[in-house]
């Protein structure tokens, strides 16, 4: 058995629809849509355009059928901790974006009523000034008071197909909202932090069925007899499914926007130096725990390019990856994980000021500046690694570096070199195909763990290596 499906992948500065076909010796995908997203600057802060998201996917879905008749369900999968407050099923106003301002003056107000150290053995998580529990506490009182539900991005859209609200777990774990623990809500930290419970819809884990399409998206995309299927809705999670670890001696890096570097374990790790070290303990599919730290990965890259563009001149990525291969590595290593670059705005100004505020000689043209960048998150991906390594007790002999960081030679190259270890590159689309293969399990087309699902993706992918070369 075969089953086709529909996956809406949406990131930070995109959105896509794919049709997947995957059986117990077949995998393949086809991008079938693909549609730009961002923030949208708006006169109380920076938010999304999730109603644009929502149609640009619904033609997307509307494409898929266009190739694919029998699509037998869809599944969705975004970014984390963003979401809408909804009253009686209508949006109250577009959802806030994660780098929005907002947020650094509600730190202080939740860690008056629960200091980090309680926070962290609650929920385990890093410490990320707009995870959910944070942007909560920034909210507009009068707003949060109408407000009769909540919904983070990837289940927004699912209720506006489905008609049903509900939240998948892996995604839920990244609010600081869900005890790491029981993996439920926690019910006592939300009332000690003032959040009203019933915002917060039931709790779905990756596979549950969450119903048929409504009669309007049915008509509007062809899919009249297809169902949604909850996958790992962080995006993340669905990535870590088809990353083609084995059994032991895995790190995982998927590289995006975002640079999220860890281990998969059994149970969550909620040691002292864990939390120092600011690890995040994060739901996976099937019970897994995403242990694994933030780093700010290839936005600074797209974000200096955007610079650069606004004065003009437009800027070919390739081109300017081979020059800065060319001038080798000594150039000045920044820290990647510095707070400073979150903001959109003039990235390289920032790196040239970082720089020379710590008598490090400036990057002065777009080459070297393209060379520090990859040179710094190689320096915090290897770091990264190491810290899981040592902070979970796992050996580590490979990184296995997933997404569109993949298809960067250079950073896999160097990420290889600053660890010492050998870096796996692909899929490229490993969260297109986690999304695809929980669907796909969830219809029968293929059973078994997460890795008989990943030795499927071994076995229909071809993964390029990169060997530490001692440089």
């Amino acid at each position: 058995m075969t089953a086709a499906v529909a996956a809406i992948d949406l990131g930070a500065t995109s959105g896509r629809v794919v049709v997947g076909h995957v059986g117990s010796e077949s995998l393949r995908i086809r991008q079938v849509a693909r549609f730009p997203n961002g923030a949208v600057a708006l006169p109380d802060g920076l938010h999304w355009n999730t109603q644009g998201l929502h149609r640009a996917a619904l033609d997307g879905l509307r494409d898929a059928v266009s190739w694919e008749k029998d699509i037998a369900s869809v599944g969705i999968d975004s970014w984390a901790v963003d979401y809408a407050l909804l009253r009686r099923g209508r949006t109250l106003g577009e959802p806030f974006h994660y780098r929005d301002a907002r947020n650094a003056p509600a730190v202080e107000k939740v860690h008056s009523q629960v200091p980090f150290e309680a926070l962290y053995a609650r929920n385990g998580l890093q410490f990320l000034p707009f995870n959910t529990v944070y942007q909560l506490a920034a909210e507009d009182p009068a707003v949060l008071g109408v407000a009769d539900s909540l919904l983070l991005v990837p289940d927004l859209l699912g209720f506006w197909l489905t008609g049903r609200a509900v939240t998948e777990r892996t995604n839920a774990s990244t609010t600081g909202l869900l005890d790491v623990a029981t993996r439920d809500w926690d019910l006592s930290l939300l009332d000690a932090l003032g959040i009203d419970s019933g915002l917060l819809p039931a709790l779905v884990d990756a596979g549950e069925a969450i119903g048929p399409l409504l009669a309007a998206p049915a008509q509007h995309t062809g899919l009249r007899d297809a169902r949604v299927i909850a996958v790992g809705s962080h995006d993340t999670a669905s990535a870590v499914v088809a990353t083609p670890m084995r059994e032991s001696g895995g790190a995982y890096i998927s590289c995006g926007t975002w640079g999220l570097v860890g281990v998969e374990t059994e149970r969550p790790v909620l040691s002292d130096d864990a939390r120092e070290a600011n690890f995040t303990n994060e739901g996976g599919v099937d019970g897994r725990t995403r242990f694994l730290h933030n780093v700010m990965g290839l936005w600074l890259l797209s974000e200096s390019v955007r610079a650069w563009e606004r004065d003009g001149e437009p800027v070919a990525l390739e081109r300017l990856l081979a020059e800065a291969t060319a001038i080798g590595p000594d150039v000045p290593v920044f820290d990647a994980n510095d707070p400073v670059f979150m903001a959109p705005g003039d990235m390289p100004e920032r790196i040239a000021q970082w720089c020379a505020g710590r008598g490090l000689r400036t990057p002065t043209t777009r080459a070297e500046f393209a060379r520090s960048i990859i040179e710094s998150l190689a320096v915090a991906f290897a770091d990264a690694v190491t810290r899981a390594s040592a902070l979970s007790g796992q050996r580590v002999d490979t990184i296995h570096l997933v997404g569109g960081g993949a298809q960067n030679e250079l950073l896999c190259q160097r990420t290889a070199d600053r660890s010492g270890l050998t870096v796996v590159a692909g899929p490229v689309e490993a969260t297109a195909l986690g999304n695809v293969l929980v669907q796909g399990r969830a219809l029968g087309a293929i059973g078994g763990t997460l890795e008989s699902m990943r030795d499927l993706v071994r076995r229909t992918f071809s993964p390029r290596t990169f060997e530490p070369t001692g440089a």
